[in-house]
């Protein structure tokens, strides 16, 4: 299996849904991401593992990537959705790939994308009362964040 096969089998399905095909990744439409990736999953490509999902802050734009596999191609596909920096929302591929829950949930925690959908959407690593997303690059770093006190852990103690 190669890249140019999928995003050809894609833009049969969905035509205009492919905006790019980069040397390693195909490029689709936000809007075309959920019924893309149900075709991945339950077509013949039999994309059944959703290996990672994160994200990368362009300044200008979010790109988010998807690594999806097929066990019967053995073929590893790298899939891309652009999303504005003033629209932080995509759908979630919790409900396709359980594996999508905690990926988005970190994704998320870190770069502040909502994914619309996913059954439960929280911080996974940083404190809930947190209301900056570390990976981004508008991110500013605090020079002390004191961490709240739990039941088995008090200050000075």
């Amino acid at each position: 299996m190669e890249q140019a096969q999928v995003a050809k089998i894609i833009s049969e399905h969905f035509p205009g849904a492919v905006v790019e095909e980069q040397p390693k990744a195909i490029v689709i439409k936000k809007d075309n991401l959920l019924t893309v990736a149900k075709l991945l999953k339950d077509s013949d490509l039999a994309f059944k593992n959703c290996h990672c999902i994160t994200a990368v802050d362009r300044k200008d734009k979010m790109e988010m990537v998807y690594h999806l596999y097929t066990f019967k191609h053995r073929y590893m596909l790298t899939l891309k959705v652009f999303l504005a920096m003033n629209d932080l929302t995509v759908e979630s591929l919790t409900h396709l790939w359980r594996s999508a829950d905690w990926l988005e949930r970190e994704v998320y925690d870190l770069f502040g994308v909502k994914f619309l959908n996913h059954p439960d959407l929280r911080r996974i690593l940083n404190p809930d009362e947190w209301t900056d997303f570390p990976l981004r690059k508008d991110f500013n770093r605090p020079d002390f964040y004191r961490l709240p006190e739990s039941e088995g852990l008090k200050a000075g103690g």
